[in-house]
Parts: C-alpha cells; sequence; structure tokens
C-alpha cells in the first residue's frame, strides 16, 4: 500500500493548509514512474501547441485544456489492463497517451484533416480508436456512463473479463443518463470504473450551486457500490485508487465512483476567459500543479534528474513540432464526406 503522510489529504480550494506531499505507492517501480510522467509531460506540451494552433485558427471544435488534470487522466488510465476499455472526456488527452494512442492521430482530429477518425466533421476528441479500446465521448456527457456500462455488460455476456472506465464531470454527474448509468452498474454489479473529475466548475457553475453533499463519492452508498474521494493532483495516489477499484471490479464486486478533486486551470474551453474563478483559488491550485510538483517529486526520490527531465520535455516538444508539421500541410477531406453515415442509401 502507498506510503503516507502524517498531514491531512488537502483538497479544498479554500483551504490555505501546508500542502503534504504527494504519495509514493508501492504497487509502482521506478520505471512505470518515469513513464507516467513522461504521459504528463506529454499531454500537457499537447494543450500548449493546441492553445496556440487555435489562436491562430487551425483547430476545428472547441479546444479544451486538461492543465492541472494530468495526474486524474493518466494515473487512472494506467490502472487499467491491457484488454480493458478507456471511455475518456475531452479533457483526457492524457488517457489517451496511456492506451497507446499518438499524437499524429490525435491532431488529424482536432485540426480536422484528411485522413483523421472523424473525416474532418468534428475536430474534438468525439471518435472511436477500437484497435486501441479507446471510445470517444459524448457530447451529452451523462450519456457515455450508459454506454460504457453496457459495454461491460456485453463483455461479460461473451466471457471476457475485462473492465471499461469512463469519466464525468461534477456538472454531468448531476444528470440522469449518469444516474440511471451508475444504478444500472450497480445493480448488475458491472466491471466499471466511473471517474468523477470534480474541478469545481460545471462551466461557470460553483460546486455549491451544484449539489449539496459533501463529496460526490458519498452517492456511491446509495448506489451501493465502492466509492472514494481522493486529491485529483496526486498521481501515484490515483493510480493505487484506481488500481485497488479495477482489480476489485474484475473480481466480481461491481463497480466503482472515484472522485478525483482537481481544479480546471484554464476556461472551460480556449473561448472562455474564466473571469468568474476567484484568484485566491487559482493560487492555491497552481501550488499543487501535478506536472510540476511530480517533476519536483521524481528528482527529490532520485529517480532522475533536471537535466534529464528538460531532455524529455525537449523531445516530446521536437516530436509534436514535426507532427504539427506534417499535418497542418494536409489537405482538408472532401466536402461529402460530411453525408457519410448521415443518410441511408
Amino acid at each position: 500500500m502507498a506510503k503516507k503522510t502524517p498531514e491531512k489529504q488537502t483538497v479544498s480550494a479554500n483551504d490555505e493548509a501546508t500542502i503534504p506531499a504527494l504519495t509514493r505507492s508501492d504497487l509502482l517501480t521506478d520505471d512505470q514512474r518515469r513513464i507516467i510522467l513522461t504521459m504528463m509531460i506529454r499531454a500537457r506540451e499537447y494543450d500548449y501547441a493546441m492553445q496556440r494552433l487555435n489562436r491562430q485558427g487551425r483547430a476545428f471544435g472547441g479546444v479544451y485544456s486538461q492543465i492541472g488534470n494530468e495526474a486524474t487522466a493518466v494515473g487512472s488510465a494506467y490502472a487499467m489492463g491491457d484488454k480493458d476499455v478507456l471511455f475518456p472526456m475531452h479533457r483526457n488527452i492524457g488517457g489517451h497517451y496511456v492506451f497507446g494512442q499518438d499524437t499524429r492521430t490525435l491532431l488529424l482530429n482536432q485540426l480536422a484533416r484528411e485522413g483523421s477518425r472523424m473525416r474532418g466533421t468534428d475536430g474534438t476528441g468525439h471518435y472511436a480508436d477500437p484497435d486501441k479500446r479507446i471510445y470517444g465521448n459524448i457530447s451529452h456527457l451523462g450519456s457515455m456512463i450508459p454506454v460504457a456500462a453496457g459495454y461491460a455488460m456485453a463483455a461479460r455476456m461473451r466471457g471476457e473479463h475485462i473492465v471499461t472506465m469512463t469519466y464525468i464531470g461534477d456538472g454531468g454527474i448531476q444528470t440522469g443518463e449518469s444516474h440511471e448509468g451508475i444504478n444500472f452498474a450497480a445493480v448488475q454489479k458491472l466491471p466499471m470504473i466511473l471517474i468523477i473529475e470534480n474541478n469545481q466548475y460545471a462551466y461557470s457553475s460553483p460546486s455549491h450551486i451544484e449539489y449539496a453533499c459533501e463529496k460526490l463519492s458519498d452517492r456511491a452508498l446509495g448506489y451501493g457500490c465502492y466509492g472514494i474521494t481522493v486529491d485529483g493532483t496526486d498521481i501515484e495516489l490515483v493510480y493505487e485508487t484506481c488500481k485497488k477499484a479495477v482489480e476489485q471490479a474484475r473480481n466480481g464486486q461491481g463497480p466503482a465512483l472515484i472522485e478525483c478533486v482537481t481544479m480546471r486551470m484554464r476556461g472551460h474551453a480556449e473561448h472562455d476567459d474564466f473571469f468568474y474563478v476567484p484568484k485566491e483559488t487559482l493560487e492555491y491550485w497552481q501550488k499543487k500543479d501535478p506536472v510540476i510538483r511530480y517533476e519536483n517529486q521524481i528528482i527529490e526520490w532520485g529517480i532522475m534528474t533536471r537535466e534529464d527531465i528538460d531532455a524529455l520535455r525537449q523531445n516530446i516538444i521536437e516530436e509534436l513540432r514535426n507532427a504539427i508539421d506534417e499535418v497542418v500541410e494536409l489537405p482538408f477531406p472532401a466536402a461529402e464526406e460530411g453525408y457519410r453515415s448521415v443518410f441511408v442509401d
């Protein structure tokens, strides 16, 4: 189990208490730590690149930043097995990378170029890559949960011992489809993990006008499944918590409801200046930046040096630049592609 600090894990945005040290889990090797750090840096740099492309008018659809959410996205997905299935949301690029997705494929979709899985009809994450066991999000986010539950049930009927994992925000978890999906999964004891990314704002609506319970994971008791709330900026804590839930689900103990408390450090999308978030709140969560803190922790543990991490980041940036240079030169799909799969011949 993880080696915990004696200090209480602080997740409240308004709590000015000393920020506790990050968890060091006994379930991870140092090689695995290098991998998850790489995935977090890759996700962060991809976000920075998409912000620039959006300002240049080259990105299509919305650009939804995951900055501040990398530990939740990477830590949860990394807990899954080789045959498990991921249903990520628009802020889970880190999960795409964990499941083997490549930068070029992501860019093809978000820049709406010829060869994209969405055929240029959509620029966000609404795409599936069955070969990599990734099924993209539905804009009406609560609807993803019944789909993930249905996939888990179908797999069980086929005799496959897989686990599905999907995500929802603190706003989306209030929708009827979310409740129906979780309840169905709990009643059927389906092997499904639901990650609630509680970044404390549903667009501009703060948590206190979204729900009245203290923790969203408290609802697990009513559904009759496992539930827990963790600091979503602590990647090894997220990983260990999800790993336990995945194994419980795989062993027939039913779904899990895991609330990861984070802060969305950009607006709902790049068009949103998130003026509604108090500056002191952002200042607090900036101190808990999941990428910067984990980099510093990796150095402190003697796993990598600052020079190692800087070189890693530079390699990732060069890979991104090369992929962008290639993709932006590709043509847009033919207009006729917009009609495919829409009308029956």
